[in-house]
């Protein structure tokens, strides 16, 4: 999607070979059009799979699921990472290990939004080594559910999370697929894949 990978050159900051702040754009400040965009880009992209309900987790990822529940015209449901205390014990939960944080969080679903037959399509704002979308798939499984698709926004395809979810027959949508992070700079993978194939 051109006008992500715009907004990660123009805007994002590349903080190490491994680390991306795109806090400009996605998850502090959210550009609103931009997400429309991303929105209407995961809708068309899943518009096959009679989607019921689009899960993400809070908080990096309600922006851009929002918008593409919008388009979906499907409710939208956000893990918790904290329970509520109104919240009780009536719940799906399922844990993720977050490299960057180096910390596990209980994340929590209410039985209550997600059922048997349900048709879910999970959206994150990134996907590297795949624990965040291990765990949602984890809940919706719990539910009784289905996995209709993941969609994420930023692809660190030089991590492995890809290859882990596949291998488990999910089907990945991801905007933007970085190949590499290195000297301040954010290599695409379509763009290593163009120039191979002109060699």
């Amino acid at each position: 999607m051109e006008a992500l990978k715009k907004a990660i050159q123009e805007r994002g900051n590349v903080l190490s070979d491994h680390v991306l702040k795109v806090d400009s754009f996605l998850n502090h400040q959210v550009d609103v059009e931009l997400m429309s965009a991303i929105g209407a880009e995961f809708a068309k992209r899943f518009a096959d799979e009679r989607i019921t309900k689009v899960l993400t987790i809070e908080s990096s990822g309600i922006a851009p699921s929002f918008m593409a529940a919008h388009h979906l015209e499907s409710p939208l449901i956000f893990a918790r990472k904290k329970k509520s205390l109104t919240m009780n014990d009536n719940v799906y939960l399922s844990q993720v290990y977050s490299f960057t944080k180096q910390e596990t969080n209980d994340i929590t679903v209410s039985k209550d939004f997600l059922q048997p037959g349900d048709r879910v399509l999970i959206i994150d704002d990134f996907l590297a080594n795949g624990q965040a979308a291990k765990g949602l798939i984890d809940i919706v499984e719990q539910a009784g559910a289905s996995v209709s698709g993941i969609g994420i926004v930023i692809e660190k395809s030089f991590q492995n999370g890809r290859q882990l979810l596949e291998e488990q027959g999910y089907r990945i949508e991801s905007l933007a697929r970085i190949d590499a992070l290195s000297d301040g700079q954010v290599r695409f993978k379509e763009d290593r894949l163009s120039t191979t194939s002109t060699n």
